[in-house]
């Protein structure tokens, strides 16, 4: 009886010791479930973590985001791109790749998914700067190299290493508002049609725009702004309401490379071009046949295939920390020595086209 008594006992005390021990090794699992619900989704583990030490076979790969694609002024930057990765040999892979439209929500699951699969680099043309800041910050959180370019995010909460600015905001900003005032008068009605109201380098732009206006052109009148996002076809219909609206109006400023042909397309059909000066940033092959019959004369721009190239040389240097903080400057390739302003790598100045040397260029 005593036997029996004691083999009970050693039994009840094992199967006692089993349920404590699975007890205590499911705590850390659902604690750690938890942890993972309340901060949101991880980096992925595997290509990700091997990226952040540095790949393995030595390649660095960049995954370049425009704000959309299929538009003359992205695909120059695309050129550009390809060209630099091209000069800098099989260690460089470049994936350029956007939304069909400039949908900051599409831009930020494309950049997720570049995380993912794990490249070295991200480089972004932002279509909303804050809200594009949260996938950057993870993406530097998972050891991937965020950049922006041709438009910004917020530095601080998007964590971004740099940002490779065509030209300064005021360059660009003050050579609108000259141009409109040297063809339209210093004392002209003017309207804007820009792209989406969230557009960092757009909205600064125009910033700059209007200081210009305040401190040399005071009698000029700024009638409104158009928002018809990156879309030729509406942003011809916008012009199209101003000269209805403003039967007056002696300018208009188209400050997108869609927004400008757009709008001189309308004031042409309207037969107005000889009374309304139309200014803005373009590429210049869609703009040669307006410009030769003097329908217009200039366009604002720098060269998008340079921003492209540029783009891909600070990515690199940045990945191999010849582009670091406290920088004055860096090389890149054909550019030279370009200048480094604390967080910004600058391209230059804008360039005018205008008739005389607009044939020059093929983009």
């Amino acid at each position: 009886m005593m036997k029996h008594r004691t083999v009970l006992f050693v039994a009840l005390a094992a199967l006692m010791s089993a349920t404590f021990i699975l007890a205590v090794s499911g705590c850390p699992k659902t604690q750690e479930k938890a942890d993972q619900t309340t901060a949101g989704p991880t980096p992925p583990a595997g290509p990700t973590a091997a990226k952040a030490a540095g790949s393995p076979d030595g390649k660095i790969t960049i995954a370049m985001v425009p704000k959309l694609i299929g538009i003359d002024f992205f695909n120059a930057c695309e050129k550009g791109a390809k060209e630099a990765a091209a000069e800098l040999g099989p260690e460089v892979e470049l994936i350029y790749d956007g939304p069909n439209e400039s949908k900051v929500e599409r831009q930020i699951e494309m950049i997720n998914s570049f995380v993912d699969q794990g490249v070295d680099v991200v480089a972004v043309a932002a279509n909303d700067p804050d809200a594009i800041s949260g996938c950057l910050k993870r993406a530097a959180d998972a050891g991937v190299i965020p950049i922006t370019w041709d438009s910004d995010a917020s530095p601080e909460a998007s964590g971004r290493r740099f940002f490779i600015n065509q030209a300064t905001p005021e360059s660009i900003g003050y050579a609108l508002m000259d141009e409109l005032a040297r063809q339209a008068g210093e004392d002209a009605s003017y309207a804007i049609i820009s792209g989406t109201p969230t557009a960092a380098n757009q909205n600064i732009w125009m910033e700059y725009m209007e200081k210009r206006r305040v401190e040399k052109y005071p009698k000029m009148t700024a009638l409104t702004t158009e928002f018809p996002g990156e879309d030729q076809a509406a942003a011809m219909e916008a012009a199209q309401g101003l000269l209805k609206r403003y039967p007056d109006i002696k300018g208009i400023l188209g400050i997108t490379s869609v927004s400008f042909p757009g709008a001189v397309e309308a004031v042409v059909n309207a037969g107005k071009q000889k009374d309304v000066s139309v200014v803005g940033l373009a590429t210049p092959n869609p703009m040669k046949e307006w410009i030769h019959n003097g329908d217009i004369k200039s366009v604002v721009l720098w060269n998008p295939v340079d921003l492209g190239y540029l783009t891909i040389y600070a990515c690199v240097a940045a990945k191999k920390g010849e582009l670091e903080k406290g920088a004055t400057s860096f090389k890149a390739g054909r550019l030279g020595e370009v200048k480094v302003d604390g967080d910004q790598v600058i391209l230059g100045d804008p360039l005018i086209f205008t008739k005389d040397n607009i044939d020059q260029y093929d983009f």
